[in-house]
């Protein structure tokens, strides 16, 4: 912060570019990040952290500041920020219209807006509150499986769980958006007597706030202060074949080999877990792995990019584990010894505690890539799938970790955002330029490492399918745009099963409409080393059929995905988008969860319900909606009864859009 300052009467005070004010032992920093994005930093200890978390750059922008007797302000494109003399902090927009205000300190039932409860030492319980809006919808918030697009009405936990992931930025319907600058485990209430923030430890409240004209322009502003997502690499727009898991060198080569006797599109295949001679080796087991190196020649030759699975654990009979412990490069405890989950581990007959590698530490993010880079990018592996990242707990124990950056209480929600970072950084070093990783979770700013998060191990049943299109909507509000989920769902599909086939033909009609197309999932069996086929052609013929093409229709999608990622993603416009984006204003879309937009003119309506051949679909109004299929054209505003035979999907085209003409919709 700038050490220049200027002095006023009363609790305000100009320094540089900053407003600050103490008041009753808080001192509290207002400063201008970014065009309309005003930070808050508040506190009762006497100095600041200067840990900026997500934010990329902190530096003050230039902001206009007025100083009066009883209030003051700071104001930046379209925003500004009013604090009393008492403390209270209210954003307006460009029209002089509160987006959000503190709570009132006169309502009888409220506690100031900020609030802290010492823990010892620096650190402090938090809770920020806010007024309620009973006709706000707020979006984002990450990744939760609660069936809600707007988030409303619920408490969200934020703590990183396998499905559950915890991105503290949402976007009201207002006109704001909002960063919980802060790593703490806690949760977010969305109340209908106020929204309230709550931190189980933290140093300092730390949150931005966001606005712009549309939806589009506070996810852009977003990006500006915590980092834009990367453009397609090309590799990453076709489909993506996986399963658990491909047990050698030769079973991996001859699925991919079987794709091209086929003539079927094959973009990535997937080296999952037990690949590795111990968790923590992060090396092929060379017994059943022998010459990786001219395996990824061998896929190379046929157009298909190996990605492999790599996780943050590591066991204790692991050639890396004295080294790592020695170096400090481990994840210590609280209390009791420092393993925190139990897995039957390559080569073990029974489960072993595992430790996990601390990539809050500058030096074991470099350890690792290290290790990564000699055993795997070393051979021509680009691309990693960083699974178990948040990381998985069992008991479910994150105030129990210590890490490098904080106890797990104060920074436990970051995990999954530094170890993003050792591969992105790791791989910039290497020369690699087109980084996407596939992770299971994700913190505020992950984005800008390239973090392509699927849902986690969902159930395999049509509710967990129609979830998938809440929770991917989502994401994409949380400044994810790259996400994706298991086709078919990973937990309990069998492949004879005429039901499971059903599904995954309706899965995979979504995953088509998805940002990536990836078949993968856990089948016929509940043993973490096994389970049955999971290719393209495993589900029977009628419905091999059915997917072969809507395998030709994603190829013919590919080069539209690609130009809408490199012009789009920066600018704030998600692949997949809920309607009310791209219509903001229209009365009743913001109550439409179950279809999306996508990319520019596509409207997607995926059958979720067993047997349903049909569906009804609200289109939005200004122009007419064609059925590719058929022809049939549709006046906006109306909603209409779609034919879905189990071969097609309902998909609507924008009257005039090219993708009318260039898309290969049938056949």
């Amino acid at each position: 912060m700038s050490t220049q300052t200027h002095s006023e009467s009363g609790p305000f005070e100009r320094v540089g570019h900053e407003l600050h004010f103490t008041h009753g032992g808080e001192r509290l920093v207002l400063s201008c990040v970014g065009a309309g994005a005003i930070r808050l930093l508040a506190t009762r200890n006497r100095d600041f952290t200067h840990r900026d978390w997500a934010i990329l750059d902190p530096m003050s922008r230039g902001a206009e500041i007025e100083i009066g007797e009883s209030e003051a302000s700071i104001s930046s494109d379209g925003l500004t920020a009013r604090i009393s003399s008492g403390g209270r902090v209210e954003f307006r927009d460009g029209a002089g219209r509160t987006l959000l205000e503190e709570v009132h300190p006169r309502r009888p039932w409220a506690c100031d807006g900020r609030s802290y409860r010492p823990l010892g030492g620096d650190a402090y319980e938090a809770r920020t509150w806010f007024e309620a809006d009973g006709a706000e919808s707020f979006f984002g918030l990450g990744q939760h499986h609660n069936g809600r697009l707007d988030q409303k009405g619920c408490v969200i936990d934020l703590e990183q769980k396998n499905t559950e992931i915890a991105i503290p930025f949402l976007v009201s319907s207002k006109g704001y958006g909002f960063l919980w600058n802060c790593p703490s485990l806690g949760r977010v209430e969305l109340a209908a007597n106020g929204t309230r923030w709550f931190a189980e430890r933290l140093r300092e409240i730390d949150y931005v706030v966001f606005a712009g004209p549309s939806y589009q322009e506070v996810l852009m502003r977003y990006f500006h202060v915590t980092g834009a997502p990367p453009a397609a690499p090309e590799w990453a727009t076709g489909f993506w074949q996986s399963k658990l898991r491909y047990k050698s060198q030769e079973e991996l080569l001859s699925v991919a080999r079987e794709y091209r006797r086929r003539g079927l599109p094959l973009s990535v295949i997937v080296a999952d877990y037990f690949h590795w001679t111990a968790m923590g080796d992060w090396r092929f087991d060379p017994s059943l792995w022998p010459d990786p190196k001219a395996m990824v020649e061998e896929l190379g030759a046929m157009g298909v990019r190996l990605v492999v699975s790599v996780w943050p654990s590591v066991n204790p009979d692991s050639e890396n584990y004295a080294e790592m412990r020695e170096r400090d490069f481990l994840l210590k405890s609280v209390s009791g010894p420092p393993f925190f989950y139990l897995f039957e581990d390559t080569g073990s007959k029974k489960k072993v505690p595992l430790a996990y590698y601390d990539p809050s530490d500058p030096g074991a993010r470099g350890y690792v890539w290290d290790k990564v880079n000699t055993n795997y990018h070393s051979i021509g592996v680009a691309s990693y799938w960083l699974d178990a990242c948040e990381p998985e707990l069992q008991p479910f124990s994150p105030r129990n970790l210590l890490m490098a950056a904080g106890t797990g209480d104060e920074v436990a929600n970051a995990y999954p955002f530094f170890n993003a970072r050792t591969f992105y950084d790791g791989m910039r070093a290497a020369g690699e330029k087109e980084i996407l990783n596939l992770c299971r979770s994700a913190w505020a700013g992950s984005q800008r490492f390239g973090s392509l998060v699927w849902s986690g191990d969902v159930d395999s049943d049509f509710p967990s399918l129609a979830r998938q299109i809440r929770v991917g909507l989502n994401m994409a509000m949380s400044g994810i745009p790259w996400w994706t989920t298991d086709i078919g769902g990973f937990f309990g599909g069998d492949i004879e099963d005429p039901g499971f086939r059903e599904l995954v033909v309706r899965w995979f009609q979504f995953g088509v409409f998805c940002p990536v197309t990836r078949l993968h999932g856990f089948r016929n069996s509940w043993d973490a080393k096994e389970g049955a086929d999971n290719e393209l052609w495993s589900f029977g013929e009628e419905a091999y059929g059915i997917l072969k093409s809507m395998l030709g229709l994603r190829e013919s999608l590919r080069p539209q995905i690609a130009a809408f990622a490199k012009g789009e993603l920066s600018k704030g416009r998600p692949f997949m988008r809920p309607l009310f984006f791209d219509f903001p204003g229209e009365a009743g879309l913001l109550a439409v969860d179950d279809e999306y937009l996508f990319l520019d003119g596509l409207l997607v309506a995926p059958v979720t319900v067993a047997g349903a051949r049909s569906r009804m679909v609200r289109l939005p109004r200004g122009g007419r909606w064609i059925d590719p299929y058929t022809g049939d054209a549709h006046e906006g505003g109306l909603g209409v009864e779609i034919a879905a035979p189990l071969e097609r999907i309902p998909v609507l085209v924008k009257e005039g859009s090219e993708l009318l003409q260039s898309i290969r919709w049938a056949g």
